[in-house]
């Protein structure tokens, strides 16, 4: 029998996978289209299967999401994210694992649970509705000050 974990009222922690992936001076985000987060940019990734590696899952989360094929680098950055509902109760609880990536090849567009993709330029970061732990991540990698 299969069981299906839920990202919702989580009974464990999931592991989240996300690429940083910088192209001619840009980074490649998303609008997220669902929970948590929804309505924010974020570096674009999502949840690890059962049998997938880290670095299996970043690749396939880039291309479900945005198109975009990369050459999945190092882990650059690991980060808890909590959300919690109105009762206190934990709603979210993800590990977050962010690997560098190398554009191969291919053109943004919001897929599967992403509304859109595009690059982003450092300059056009304070515009959008950026994620603060994205924010967080670009200013440890050094792509924002």
């Amino acid at each position: 029998m299969k069981q299906e974990i839920s990202n919702f009222y989580p009974s464990v922690p999931r592991v989240g996978v996300g690429a940083i992936t910088i192209h001619e001076g840009r980074i490649l985000l998303v609008e997220r289209g669902v929970e948590p987060s929804r309505g924010l940019w974020a570096i674009p990734g999502g949840t690890l299967k059962l049998g997938e590696t880290l670095q299996e899952c970043a690749a396939r989360e880039i291309l479900e999401e945005t198109g975009i094929s990369i050459k999945v680098g190092s882990c650059i950055y690991v980060f808890d994210f909590f959300e919690r509902d109105d009762s206190g109760k934990i709603k979210f609880h993800f590990v977050i694992v962010d690997f560098a990536a190398k554009y191969i090849s291919g053109e943004p567009k919001g897929a599967d649970d992403a509304e859109d993709a595009r690059w982003v330029a450092p300059e056009e970061l304070s515009k959008l509705p950026v994620a603060k732990n994205t924010l967080k991540a670009l200013k440890e990698i050094g792509f924002l000050d």
